[in-house]
């Protein structure tokens, strides 16, 4: 389905971790046919993809190959992003790890791992990209969460509470950066079928009693979720911020 055209996001410096695969990939996308330029990270070779996307929509996207768990090489490819297309107006954290665990089953090594992957890129991406919002004149922080948390789910308790965790990082960091008129939401999408997800989760019964909680049923795909991203970017949510935007096809009640 064709996504609306903001015109204020062309040209814009936007930034997305995982943006090579999966959700990821499709926001890339998205924000190229945008005119955007793009940067992203990632730790698996996203060349042939990079390749496709200039293909496909005449816009090269800029891919820093990053553990985003190491701090410092995170930073530095904002920084890298910033060189390359201007400050980085639009960051998107995107990238997660939902692996599958019991409480039984983590011990410290496995607690550590999960945050740095699910929490800590989500502040210290924010921290590097303020200064630059700033200059700028503002900017859009964009943090995936997840309804998870939103429905208790078992399973994965460290995933759902780092979930719970970003939600709260998003509202404190609106009020902070508010003033400087940078502003970071939240989007908590429902069980997107990736083709991670496809490979490791999905199983029929598992599907279909997920399909029976939403509203809709029809199950989401990874371009359901871009067109939130894409206005919660843009000048059109220009007056939103501190919120958590939820596309899940009807399953969880907010408000």
């Amino acid at each position: 389905m064709p996504q609306a055209t903001y015109s204020c996001l062309s040209r814009a410096s936007v930034f997305i971790t995982g943006g090579g695969s999966g959700i990821g990939a499709a926001l890339t996308e998205g924000f190229l046919r945008q005119g955007a330029r793009v940067a992203f990270v990632q730790r698996s070779d996203a060349s042939a993809f990079v390749d496709q996307m200039e293909t496909a929509t005449g816009n090269r996207p800029l891919f820093i190959a990053c553990d985003i768990t190491n701090t410092d090489a995170l930073q530095a490819a904002i920084a890298q992003a910033g060189a390359a297309h201007g400050p980085v107006t639009t960051l998107v954290n995107n990238a997660a790890n939902d692996k599958r665990h019991s409480t039984a089953q983590v011990d410290d090594a496995f607690y550590t791992q999960m945050m740095d992957i699910n929490f800590k890129p989500y502040f210290f991406a924010a921290q590097a990209v303020v200064a630059g919002m700033k200059a700028a004149g503002g900017g859009s922080i964009i943090n995936f969460s997840s309804i998870s948390y939103m429905m208790g789910n078992a399973g994965y308790p460290l995933y759902t509470a780092a979930n719970s965790a970003i939600n709260g990082l998003t509202r404190s960091l609106a009020r902070e950066f508010g003033p400087d008129r940078i502003r970071v939401n939240a989007l908590a999408p429902g069980w997107v079928l990736t083709q991670k997800q496809k490979d490791m989760w999905v199983t029929p019964e598992g599907l279909a009693a997920h399909l029976a909680r939403q509203c809709l049923q029809d199950s989401l795909s990874p371009d359901d979720i871009v067109g939130g991203v894409l206005f919660l970017a843009s000048s059109s949510s220009k007056m939103m911020t501190g919120q958590a935007l939820v596309i899940d096809g009807g399953v969880a009640v907010t408000g």
